[in-house]
């Protein structure tokens, strides 16, 4: 179904993991799309698959904002309007307790997870209101639940669910929606660092199996599939939402992973 035909989406971290199934699945909806990231190298390999000129590629870091108004004014210059932004860039390290957390770690995780909404909202609103668009935010089910040895991450993914939220209302009278998704495990790049961090790394398998009452650890695509629902008319009244994609995971979410 083209869903999003001749709609522009302005996606930041698309070019791995959940992000990369979304562009994929966003240009088989019939998207134009920026995609941002401050990967080169997955850029250059992004660029190499597309080989499509509706997908412009721009390498920017989220957190910066200079960068991020670039990457929109990039957008303009090349499609002529914005329709949706997608705030799918984040990171998840370190997998820390609190006092374990440097300042530095703190920081970076709330300026690339939540400050880079800030950035993005900024920058696009006025295309926004233009086109009664859509803002769409990657949050996480910790930020509702919480997560052993990973607070800082998850305190990051809480703020994206309030700002969603806050947002909504802000912008309602715009026309604007604003939605966020909230998947438990999903087999990553980023959850398989994530993996390694952990106590006993050999059992995180079978422990990203087991928190999901469906029986496993999903690929990225079934985010994406909800992610195009959001930003699709299909959802055109459904705002400050933030949708589980977790397989049932917050029914039985708090198991411990044993070292």
């Amino acid at each position: 179904m083209n869903v999003l035909k001749d709609k522009v989406v302005l996606l930041t971290g698309g070019t791995e993991g959940i992000g990369w199934e979304c562009t994929l699945a966003y240009r088989r909806a019939g998207a134009c799309l920026c995609i941002v990231s401050n990967d080169r190298g997955s850029i250059a390999r992004a660029s190499a698959a597309l080989n499509d000129d509706r997908v412009l590629l721009v390498e920017a870091d989220v957190a910066d904002a200079g960068a991020v108004e670039a990457a929109v004014a990039a957008c303009i210059a090349r499609f002529g309007r914005l329709d949706a932004i997608h705030n799918n860039a984040g990171i998840s390290h370190p997998s820390k307790a609190v006092h374990e957390t440097t300042s530095a770690e703190w920081d970076r995780l709330f300026e690339v997870n939540v400050k880079s909404i800030y950035h993005t909202t900024r920058a696009g609103l006025p295309h926004l209101k233009a086109s009664r668009g859509s803002i769409l935010n990657t949050g996480s089910l910790v930020g509702e639940i919480g997560q052993e040895i990973h607070a800082a991450y998850s305190a990051t993914k809480g703020a994206v669910a309030a700002l969603t939220k806050s947002m909504a209302l802000d912008y309602a009278p715009f026309g604007i929606r604003v939605n966020a998704v909230a998947p438990a495990g999903v087999l990553t790049p980023m959850l398989r660092s994530w993996s390694l961090e952990q106590p006993d790394p050999s059992s995180a398998e079978s422990y990203l199996n087991g928190i999901h009452a469906l029986g496993y650890c999903p690929e990225g695509d079934v985010i994406a599939d909800a992610c195009l629902f959001l930003l699709s008319d299909l959802a055109r009244f459904i705002t400050g939402c933030i949708l589980p994609v977790s397989g049932g995971a917050e029914l039985g979410y708090r198991r411990v992973l044993k070292s």
